[in-house]
């Protein structure tokens, strides 16, 4: 009986150094980055919505269609591109330790 104890011991401390070292590894941080490829991609035309009203607010409704319109329309390209590249490199630690290309990360 002691024998069993032993083990479940044995058993249970190995179970917790396992699970400890998993916190430690980047296994996730890939899937992270990939995660925010797909949401920027599927997402990044929300900047030429957002853009324009930004801008409206901050300034006025000429300069919101005028000036928040080419904004909107530069930083659609320009986060939409960024996701497909970060969907393209997920795999690879490019940049160092997965960081995003683009702050903010996400569009909201």
């Amino acid at each position: 009986m002691k024998v069993s104890a032993i083990k479940a011991g044995f058993m249970a401390i190995a179970v917790f150094l396992l699970l400890a070292a998993g916190t430690v590894c980047f296994a996730q941080d890939p899937f992270t980055k990939l995660g925010r490829g797909v949401a920027n991609t599927l997402t990044g035309w929300v900047e030429l919505p957002k853009n324009i009203y930004t801008t409206s607010v901050e300034e006025n409704a000429f300069a919101g269609i005028t000036l928040g319109l080419a904004k909107g329309v530069g930083m659609t390209i320009v986060r939409t591109g960024a996701g497909v590249y970060e969907i393209v490199t997920f795999p690879f630690p490019i940049p160092e330790n997965y960081k995003p290309i683009l702050e903010p990360e996400y569009v909201f």
